[in-house]
């Protein structure tokens, strides 16, 4: 399906953007402070492991009188035996380092320093050459030896950080594929309420759709309170527009009918006294008389034709276009003309019945005047997929003289008047145009390829 890139987004299409943005926003902020917590407990977690070690050393550790120290006989957990293992435990003074694990031995660990007894110092990750990101854990002891002054160390336990690392990034892998799931689901349940809470609007679209069509007159009215004043204003509209046409017809044919009866009795009782030599000022009058009678007729005309209508029910153009031409034949049949036909059987026209009658009659009757033999009628349909209403092309052609070009232009002016005809094309082909222009459809005069004459082709385009 074709989209108009400036056209606006449908409701629909704005509350979805709208969610997702929303909904991107909110999972983002909560996948954000999940993560940070989940961090911030297992790095907690983390400190109070490494706590766990540092008390289990220090029960294990003992100071001779000489301020010898004692190591455990057991480690805390055996990793503190097995280099590399990532699990470290040193001791330090203020000289240096007094003691080192197993796993430590010959291993560049980032300690802090010495720190005060009862001082508590935690960091992590802090790169490391020979054991690359640990966490270390440093506090600061003071044992108490008889005679001699205490003896201040600094206890430190590090650990890599690859155990946090695994434990963070399958959390957040975990956490992204639920959020995302999450996500989709909200965006599908959301989608569907949309859906079910926007469909009172879908359906007034379909409604108004099949009234454009002519399949319906007017919406229904079983809509809820928030639309219920929409669709009795556009059942107003329509109803509206329906009178308001009528009328018009009705006042100006009123109009010209009311003229026309005192005109013919004017022109009867001039014509009346033609046997005489009537004075010139009769013969003026008359000619004006007989001019304002030909202009009534055209207005007459008119005001039969309503015109373009956005709700109209369609017309089919096959069954009226075979009984006009049937008609012409038999007022034409002393000169034998030929009407062939090619006209889509499901060819409708969107408007009244009359507009079509003259459309078609005034086209096919000027093809007859002019044809020496032969007259071809052609209708088509003009589909488009995102049409409201399909579109429709009338084309008479003939074998006559045709139409020369220069008097096309002219031939094809709007607002030509009944009393500015084009030579051999009358009242009839000035309400062809007319009814053109109010169609807003398009229409040519060219030459005839198939038959040599004139080609009069009307085109009404798509409404989308």
């Amino acid at each position: 399906m074709r989209t108009d890139p400036t056209r606006p987004l449908s409701l629909l299409a704005r509350s979805a953007l709208a969610s997702l943005l929303a909904l991107v926003a909110f999972l983002g902020v909560t996948g954000f402070a999940l993560d940070r917590a989940y961090y911030e407990g297992t790095l907690t977690a983390e400190r109070d492991r490494l706590q766990s070690y540092f008390y289990a050393y220090l029960a294990g550790f003992d100071v001779r009188r000489d301020g010898t120290l004692i190591p455990p006989d057991a480690p805390p957990q055996p990793d503190f035996d097995r280099p590399g293992s990532g699990l470290y435990a040193v001791v330090t003074d203020s000289r240096g380092v007094r003691w080192a694990s197993r796993s430590a031995r010959g291993r560049d660990v980032p300690f802090i320093g010495d720190l005060a007894p009862g001082q508590v110092d935690f960091r992590g990750p802090l790169s490391s050459m020979a054991m690359g990101h640990v966490f270390v854990l440093s506090e600061g002891v003071a044992w108490d030896i008889p005679h001699r002054a205490p003896l201040r160390l600094t206890l430190h336990i590090a650990e890599s950080d690859q155990a946090f690392e695994r434990q963070i990034g399958a959390y957040r892998r975990t956490l992204a594929l639920w959020l995302l799931g999450l996500g989709v689901a909200l965006l599908a349940m959301q989608q569907l309420l949309l859906r079910w809470s926007l469909s009172p609007l879908s359906r007034v679209r379909q409604e108004l759709r099949r009234v454009q069509r002519g399949e319906a007159s007017a919406l229904s009215s079983d809509y809820p309170r928030e639309l219920s004043g929409l669709t009795r204003g556009l059942n107003t509209i329509i109803q509206s527009e329906r009178e308001t046409l009528e009328r018009q017809r009705h006042t100006l044919a009123d109009l010209a009918h009311s003229l026309k009866t005192p005109l013919a009795v004017i022109r009867a009782r001039f014509e009346s006294e033609a046997d005489g030599a009537p004075p010139p000022v009769c013969h003026d009058v008359l000619e004006q008389v007989r001019r304002m009678d030909g202009i009534i007729a055209y207005q007459l005309s008119r005001a039969a034709a309503k015109g373009r209508q956005t709700f109209a029910a369609p017309v089919p153009v096959a069954a009226h276009a075979e009984a006009l031409v049937q008609g012409l034949e038999k007022v034409h049949a002393v000169r034998r003309i030929l009407c062939e036909f090619d006209i889509d059987p499901e060819a409708r026209f969107f408007g009244p019945e009359g507009d079509l009658l003259e459309l078609l009659g005034n086209l096919t009757e000027n093809g007859f005047k002019w044809a020496r033999s032969r007259v071809l009628l052609s209708v088509h349909r003009l589909l488009d997929a995102t049409a409201l209403r399909e579109g429709l092309e009338i084309v008479v052609e003939d074998d006559g003289p045709g139409i020369p070009p220069e008097r096309v232009e002219r031939l094809l002016q709007r607002g030509v008047r009944g009393d500015e005809r084009v030579q051999g094309h009358g009242i009839g082909l000035a309400i062809v145009v007319d009814l053109v222009h109010a169609y807003r459809a398009e229409m040519g005069v060219d030459r005839s390829a198939a038959l040599g004459g004139a080609r009069f082709s009307l085109r009404f385009p798509p409404i989308r």
